[in-house]
């Protein structure tokens, strides 16, 4: 860990867009943009901050193994990692969408459910997928799958799917139907505890400017 700069951990896509904002609020600007660019360590107007590009899922590790000291990432990926040493200042109310559980269109969810019936559950959430059937005492078998959820209940692969639903949109295009929202999601600023203490000068200045932004909305 370096004690002389700050190093941020950002995603590809939505997140990063969406984070752009936020950066400026901290008179932090990429060098470069990600999507164009094959780098992943990518510089700033300033001297004393970078970013890293990252997937998704893995920003909490690096942030949590002090690779970087801050990081956004989405609450559904937290919920999946689950938050180990991490401390999270701020919902930043960016990338937001639900977490829902989805069939294709003609199943009886309700009625399966009703009967007390087994259910197959295809998921890249697990902890999240689990929990929710838990707490409604739904006996589940789950299935982890990485991507193309929609697939799985068309060919017979699952009855159901927990996936993130933003417009609705693919889950329409492939037949499929919301039928049970789990949670809301939106990414949060996370943030190594060691690091903060380390260099609280560096990192401080940055989580208020982003609550400013935040709560300026």
């Amino acid at each position: 860990m370096s004690t002389t700069g700050i190093t941020l951990a950002l995603s590809k896509g939505r997140i990063f867009e969406e984070t752009l904002p936020l950066l400026a609020a901290a008179g932090i600007t990429p060098t470069e943009n990600p999507e164009s660019s094959r780098k992943l360590i990518i510089g700033t107007n300033r001297d004393d901050v970078r970013l890293i590009i990252v997937r998704a899922s893995d920003v909490p590790t690096y942030v949590q193994y002090g690779a970087a000291d801050l990081g956004i990432a989405g609450k559904d990926v937290l919920n999946e990692h689950g938050g180990s040493g991490l401390y999270q200042p701020l919902d930043l109310q960016i990338a937001k969408c639900r977490m829902m559980v989805a069939v294709r269109e003609g199943y009886d969810y309700a009625g399966t459910v009703k009967q007390g019936a087994r259910i197959r559950v295809a998921t890249k959430y697990v902890n999240a997928a689990r929990d929710h059937f838990a707490s409604k005492g739904v006996h589940i078998d789950l299935i982890k799958l990485y991507g193309s959820m929609e697939l799985a209940p068309l060919v017979g692969l699952s009855d159901v799917i927990v996936d993130l639903v933003s417009t609705g949109g693919t889950l329409k295009a492939n037949g499929l139907v919301a039928v049970e929202h789990i949670s809301d999601i939106s990414s949060r600023l996370v943030v190594n505890q060691a690091a903060l203490k380390l260099k609280r000068a560096l990192i401080q200045p940055v989580i208020d400017a982003f609550a400013s932004a935040v709560a300026s909305r």
